[in-house]
């Protein structure tokens, strides 16, 4: 089975253990490059869905954290975001 699919299946189980009640706020972290347009996708992705986004430069100035809080409608919205996520150059989900 692809690795990133046995992630999310098992992300989505876990998901569903530990909220009891959906909608539910969620908080996605990231690592993008600080060159290139990795924060500016990510607020695309995230667009539109009340998130408060927050970003942080590394010391070094190479790598950029990004912090979502949203609130999210279930577990499978979660893992669709997290998918979305996955086109965004240099992504490290954290």
């Amino acid at each position: 089975m692809d690795d990133k699919l046995e992630f999310y299946k098992k992300l989505k189980s876990q998901l569903d253990d530990v909220t009891k009640k959906w909608p539910s706020e969620y908080m996605y972290k990231f690592i993008v490059p600080a060159t290139g347009d990795g924060v500016k996708d990510i607020d695309k992705i995230f667009d539109n869905l009340g998130a408060v986004i927050k970003t942080r430069s590394s010391k070094t100035g190479k790598y950029t954290s990004v912090t979502i809080n949203v609130i999210m409608p279930s577990a499978d919205a979660i893992i669709i975001k997290y998918r979305e996520c996955e086109s965004v150059k240099g992504i490290i989900s954290l």
